[in-house]
């Protein structure tokens, strides 16, 4: 292809006719001349639009205000108390103590008592051993121990001395008045005697005499004869009242006459809570308490069967 003669610029300047032949020179067909790329928009920020300096945006609508940063507070340390943790490896501080009374290998007799006390809870009781669980309160128990340590009857070194002085007066030619001193009966056969002879006025009885038949018919017979009765804890605690290592039943026959107005309120208590209930625990059995996963087991089975019957009415 030939190019046009421009006559002022080409017979002046053969460098600009050399320019002119280049531009007019046809592109091949498919080619295209690169163009400059297009200024790039700024890519969206995950945040939405960001503020622009100088300025400052508005809250949304809707939607909650900016909640202003916390300040971080900084501790103040002693410089004079250095932090020193334990070490608890090998030649270390010692670990702390640890509860380990599951581990433990407990003595025979003490594993047949907490055996013996589930066995109890377990199995169904009868209502003659039943009522030896209901015992009398610690306020009224109180106040009954109290009024039977004014009667203990002498010890061995009482009556050794008061023997001493009645062969002494004796011997001077002197009488002596025996008077009999009002104190407490001990003893299974002498209390039964006394209830029968109707000379007993309380009887008082241990809940833990072993074998239990020994005190389990006590109770019918009291309420025969309506001789206020009441079962306390403890037969060591009885014992001691009469210096004793245990004791499975005592006995009052009478009271001094200072202490007859006291007297006569516990007789009251002890009636309402032993004579008077008689017919109502007599019925009552005891035992029969499962252990916590057998209750959830049953609890479980009840609920389901509940809710079949259920879907079967609907």
């Amino acid at each position: 292809m030939k190019a046009r003669a421009y006559p002022l610029l080409a017979s002046n300047a053969p460098e600009v006719s050399l320019l002119i032949e280049l531009t007019l020179i046809k592109a091949p067909p498919g080619f295209r001349t690169a163009s400059p790329p297009p200024p790039s928009a700024p890519s969206p920020s995950p945040r939405g639009p960001q503020p622009v300096a100088g300025k400052k945006m508005a809250p949304k609508r809707g939607g909650k205000a900016p909640v202003p940063a916390k300040k971080k507070t900084v501790q103040v340390t002693n410089p004079l108390f250095e932090k020193r943790p334990k070490q608890f490896g090998i030649g270390g501080a010692l670990p702390p103590k640890k509860d380990l009374h599951r581990f433990v290998k407990w003595p025979k007799v003490v594993r047949i008592q907490r055996q013996r006390r589930i066995l109890k809870q377990r199995l169904k009781v009868p209502p003659a051993l039943h009522q030896f669980t209901r015992t009398l309160d610690k306020n009224l128990a109180t106040n009954l121990f109290k009024m039977l340590l004014k009667y203990r009857p002498e010890d061995k070194a009482a009556k050794k001395e008061r023997l001493l002085k009645r062969a002494q007066a004796e011997a001077e030619g002197k009488t002596v008045e025996a008077k009999k001193p009002i104190v407490v009966k001990y003893g299974l056969n002498h209390v039964t005697y006394l209830i029968e002879q109707s000379k007993a006025q309380l009887v008082v009885i241990a809940h833990d005499v072993d074998p239990i038949e020994l005190v389990v018919w006590l109770p019918a017979l009291c309420r025969k004869m309506e001789v206020p009765y009441c079962i306390v804890k403890g037969k060591s605690r009885l014992g001691s009242i009469v210096h004793k290592k245990t004791a499975s039943v005592l006995c009052l026959t009478t009271v001094k006459n200072e202490d007859k107005l006291e007297f006569s309120k516990v007789l009251e208590a002890i009636k309402a809570n032993f004579n008077d209930k008689f017919d109502e625990v007599r019925k009552k059995w005891g035992g029969g308490v499962m252990g916590s996963k057998s209750q959830a087991k049953t609890k479980a089975r009840e609920r389901l069967i509940a809710k079949e019957a259920a879907q079967r009415l609907t």
